[in-house]
């Protein structure tokens, strides 16, 4: 299956086994929107606006191969329970957010890795698949110091232990630091080219966006720059709808996978395909309070 994106001028397809979502949460004020602000142009605003809910793009050209990466930069207020649980449904890689100099930030991505692992937990249940969770735990702000230090690093490191594919980074997203290795680690639990990384891959606008279209071997450059990443301008998040029916054909597609590996078993053909996903959406939990 592929989907075809435009972005200005330019159309091209990516296959869905190559499209990906990045979820980041946190509470507010932690610096959500800054570390997405370092991923997709490199840049830091000084000037604080409150976060409702951010969708973003970018597409990869990588040795060829075309690659999707969605990011939803969540709110830190979250008034509507059943939507962030629908995020974190639709979520392959997870980045929770706290702020070094705040322990109840720190609180907060207590109480959000745990909702993540019982939502995913749950959509698990319907395909009984052992899915892998690529997570970081973030602590950003590294920058002011350890005066203002209220959460050490041995007690964040404690969420993170024992789990290959979970990991800790203190960063500064206002001077930029580790930030490009944060994203680096992340890609690489979640099996991902490293070349997804900020730091690995040529940035192009959206004019250059030809380069994604395949070219003469002679006219090709230097491995150097045989990857290359645009942000899409005009991206819009997908409706409710849209998530929902992802998540049914996730399960659906999951389960007649596990089927095929399981022949003699095939009597029970189908049984996930009609499963609902209310459970996973009004689950217990933290958020599963009515707004």
């Amino acid at each position: 299956m592929m989907k075809t994106l435009s972005s200005g001028n330019c159309t091209f397809s990516v296959p869905a086994k190559n499209s990906y979502r990045m979820v980041v949460l946190g509470a507010s004020r932690v610096g959500k929107s800054s570390i997405v602000s370092r991923f997709l142009n490199g840049r830091f605003e000084d000037q604080y606006t409150p976060t409702i809910e951010d969708f973003h793009r970018k597409v990869y050209n990588i040795r060829g191969d075309m690659y999707q990466l969605d990011i939803l930069d969540t709110s830190g207020n979250h008034p509507f329970p059943a939507m962030r649980r629908l995020s974190i449904l639709t979520g392959d890689v997870f980045i929770l957010v706290f702020s070094l100099d705040s322990r109840e930030s720190f609180d907060e991505v207590k109480r959000l890795q745990k909702q993540i692992l019982e939502v995913k937990s749950c959509l698990k249940n319907k395909t009984k698949e052992a899915a892998e969770l690529p997570m970081v735990i973030c602590g950003n702000k590294n920058d002011h110091g350890e005066l203002c230090r209220q959460v050490p690093a041995t007690e964040a490191e404690l969420l993170v232990s024992g789990d290959e594919n979970c990991a800790y980074f203190e960063v500064s997203a206002k001077k930029n630091t580790n930030v490009d290795e944060m994203f680096y680690v992340l890609f690489s639990m979640a099996k991902l080219p490293h070349e997804m990384s900020p730091a690995l891959h040529r940035k192009i606008s959206v004019q250059y966006g030809d380069t994604f279209h395949p070219r003469p071997f002679c006219m090709r450059r230097v491995k150097e720059t045989d990857a290359y990443g645009m942000v899409s301008p005009f991206a819009r998040r997908p409706s409710v709808n849209s998530d929902l029916k992802y998540i049914k054909a996730k399960v659906l597609r999951e389960g007649q996978a596990r089927e095929r590996d399981n022949a003699p078993s095939s009597e029970r053909g189908g049984q996930d395909a009609g499963v609902g996903l209310g459970p996973c959406l009004t689950g217990g939990g933290p958020d599963a309070r009515t707004p």
